[in-house]
């Protein structure tokens, strides 16, 4: 089956679990295969619950709605990835668009990193992405990045965490911690130059983080 198959397969079968977790599907999913990565960019995904949440400002209790049903969501969809399109994940990432009910989940792939492909302008993203990253946190001590296709950049990075985020997370407050990092993260992001740099309009950007493996995955978007 060929790559367009797979992903149009994983597309539907992402699709219909959403649905049958949250009671109400998205608009759109479109998958994307790559050697280093899997994304799912999901469109118009909300529910009533979940618009009266944000209509009372309660976005810290509609991201902790979202972790809850994502953390059973994301096994099954592991072991569809593994089973039907013999890929194993390592880790996933996901990240959600409040103001356009859209949303981005990231599988990377076990041995992907040994795939790096160069483009032009890598280096200046990656000293934008490190300048950023040395702002909110600390810098990286690795960063690397590909596109998954012409409209979806991606961008890990490992070592990240400072002493403090971790005591935090050891005393309880990881969800609190990741919301306030997305804030504060996405705000620097948005003035960064890449989307020029790359020639490319700007759409969205999704962020995420693997605290205990100290690994993080930002996937910019571009119309």
């Amino acid at each position: 089956m060929s790559t367009i198959d797979l992903a149009g397969q994983l597309s539907s079968y992402t699709g219909r679990l959403l649905r049958e977790r949250f009671g109400r599907g998205p608009e759109s999913v479109h998958a994307s295969i790559a050697k280093q990565c899997i994304a799912l960019h999901i469109r118009n995904f909300i529910g009533p619950v979940e618009r009266f949440l944000l209509s009372k400002e309660e976005e810290q209790a509609f991201r902790y709605t979202r972790e809850l049903l994502m953390k059973s969501l994301l096994p099954e969809l592991s072991s569809y990835v593994k089973d039907q399109l013999e890929i194993e994940v390592s880790e996933i990432f996901y990240d959600w668009g409040i103001h356009n009910a859209s949303g981005m989940i990231v599988a990377l792939i076990k041995g992907g990193e040994a795939y790096t492909e160069k483009y032009a302008k890598q280096d200046e993203v990656h000293n934008q992405i490190n300048e950023v990253s040395s702002k909110v946190q600390r810098f990286p001590d690795f960063t690397t990045s590909w596109w998954i296709n012409p409209r979806t950049l991606m961008i890990k990075r490992e070592g990240i965490m400072i002493p403090l985020e971790k005591e935090l997370i050891e005393l309880g407050y990881e969800n609190t911690l990741k919301t306030t990092k997305r804030k504060m993260e996405k705000r620097y992001l948005e003035t960064t130059t890449i989307a020029p740099l790359l020639g490319k309009e700007l759409a969205d950007i999704y962020v995420d983080w693997d605290f205990e493996k100290d690994k993080s995955v930002i996937a910019y978007t571009f119309k």
